[in-house]
């Protein structure tokens, strides 16, 4: 039995130790707890960890998150997502300033990577256009996300995918997946672990393939209720997107084929809107959207 303090965390290695008791665990960081539970299971027998600390309800709210995470994360190569955690936790700090916590604590780090990006990417349209001119028409994305509304239930049931975290990180893993083959090992992914794919879930990848579409086309935001389909431009008028191949391209194509395919657009006050009545589900939109988004010159490119 060795009594000791967290020095060990610098690198002891006995492979024959299987237990460590950490005892106040919740007075340690996440770093701290990660490294000394290391310490144990360095070989090929099976180890445990213990964490003594009084009642968690006792405990800070920071306190029970930390030891819920080590909890939760126990498996190998969970180091990354520890430390991803611990950020969400603590906060990442202000990038431009000195403050090493911020308030990413209060929205995570995903959505701060997001709005970071996307302030970023207005800079490099408007205030430095000539300075980025070159990067801009390489990779030129007028919509960096697209909101669906619909009526259709897109989701990963409770009865599914039982734990809440676990299906937060599923949805996480899908939102970065940007082809059909992704999909599909997604999907068999699944279905090893879940068993076969319920109708809401086959709805979601639908959704999926609907938002690739629509970041193509230029369409911001897109509304399926009732059968009806209303697919929302750039809302912003002074968007260098009205003056893109991509929207030129959409007119010709309504004001072509606009009566034999029931397409028309409409102005509202803040958007200019594609609409199409009689379109039957999630997947029945995505073919319509692709006939437009497969005959433009800036595809075919």
């Amino acid at each position: 039995v060795l009594v000791c303090t967290n020095i060990i965390e610098t690198g002891l290695d006995i492979a024959n130790a299987n237990t460590i008791i950490i005892n106040n665990a919740h007075q340690f960081g996440m770093s701290d707890l990660h490294q000394l539970r290391g310490r144990v299971g360095r070989s090929n027998k099976k180890a445990f960890c213990y964490l003594f600390s009084p009642p968690l309800s006792t405990l800070t709210s920071d306190a029970r998150k930390r030891l819920h995470t080590l909890e939760e994360f126990s498996e190998l190569g969970s180091g990354f997502s520890i430390a991803m955690r611990d950020m969400d936790i603590r906060g990442a700090g202000n990038l431009l300033g000195a403050e090493q916590s911020g308030f990413i604590s209060e929205i995570g780090f995903e959505t701060f990577q997001r709005i970071l990006d996307e302030a970023i990417q207005e800079l490099k349209e408007n205030e430095f256009r000539d300075l980025f001119k070159e990067d801009l028409e390489k990779d030129r994305k007028f919509v960096r996300d697209v909101q669906i509304e619909t009526d259709a239930e897109m989701l990963l049931p409770d009865a599914y995918v039982e734990s809440t975290q676990e299906r937060l990180s599923l949805y996480t893993e899908l939102d970065a997946i940007e082809n059909e083959e992704g999909i599909a090992k997604f999907e068999e992914k699944l279905t090893d672990r879940f068993g076969r794919l319920p109708k809401e879930a086959k709805e979601l990848f639908e959704g999926l393939r609907l938002r690739w579409v629509c970041k193509s086309l230029g369409f911001e935001r897109v509304v399926l209720k009732n059968n009806k389909l209303r697919c929302y431009f750039v809302e912003n008028p002074q968007s260098p997107y009205y003056e893109s191949a991509m929207f030129q391209h959409i007119l010709s194509y309504v004001a072509e084929k606009g009566k034999t395919q029931g397409l028309s657009l409409k102005q509202s006050n803040r958007s200019l809107i594609l609409v199409r009545d009689e379109v039957k589900g999630l997947r029945a939109a995505t073919h319509l959207l692709k006939q437009i988004e497969q005959t433009s010159p800036v595809v075919a490119l």
